[in-house]
């Protein structure tokens, strides 16, 4: 099954791109992996995937205790303070800071690895209560010029979530006001490069707006079984 499922998603990603002028090696396919276990990962390792990403700090941790060689993992979830440790140990990419408070806890624990973290600021595009994420312009402008200043921490880009909908006008938009404000960034010196968007539901559209890096799970893995832990299965 996942064989065939990168097949039809690396085609797809190949259409998409022909259709908006850009090329498939420009985007980054991070393979969900939460809540599966690592037998599953090492079967899409075995077809070409090499980004893995983890929303739960201590699943990232533990798998990345049983499977590390050949794999870049990523942190895509909400990031608690006294979760970071584990983050920065497994995690080539954080891709959810949102404070100044887990800023510079990466940056500590960062130090402490003897590694330069890499990372993107999430941004709340949709304006939903319920998501994490940096909400105003000035906020995220604040921490990332914040970040410059520490020198464990390396910021990439931008994150973002657009809503569950079937209103493709409000997921582009979602994701057009993430890449303004990454233009607007850089006009003010910062050198971003890259955009964390676009999940099965949406990547196509993603990826016309300009991301570099879109987030795929149930279109490789298929549907997760929630009743069981990833190491129960």
């Amino acid at each position: 099954m996942i064989r065939e499922n990168l097949n039809r998603l690396r085609q797809k990603i190949k259409e998409i791109c022909q259709k908006c002028d850009r090329k498939p090696e420009e985007i980054t396919l991070v393979a969900v992996s939460k809540n599966n276990p690592v037998s599953v990962i090492e079967e899409a390792l075995k077809y070409g995937v090499k980004n893995f990403g983890e929303n739960k700090a201590q699943e990232l941790r533990d798998k990345f205790e049983v499977k590390s060689d050949g794999i870049i993992w990523h942190f895509i979830g909400h990031l608690q303070t006294n979760k970071v440790k584990y983050a920065v140990k497994a995690a080539e990419l954080i891709h959810s800071v949102d404070s100044a408070k887990v800023l510079d806890e990466i940056n500590k624990r960062a130090a402490s690895e003897n590694k330069i973290q890499k990372i993107l600021f999430e941004v709340n595009t949709s304006d939903e209560s319920n998501k994490y994420g940096l909400k105003n312009f000035e906020d995220l402008k604040m921490l990332a010029f914040a970040a410059e200043e520490l020198p464990n921490v390396k910021a990439l880009g931008l994150m973002t979530m657009a809503p569950y909908t079937d209103d493709k006008k409000i997921i582009r938009d979602c994701f057009i006001q993430l890449r303004q404000w990454k233009d607007e960034l850089n006009g003010l010196g910062l050198q971003y490069s890259e955009l964390s968007m676009g999940m099965t539901n949406d990547f196509d559209i993603a990826i016309e707006e300009g991301s570099t890096i879109i987030r795929i799970g149930t279109a490789i893995f298929g549907e997760r079984d929630y009743s069981q832990k990833w190491n129960e299965q």
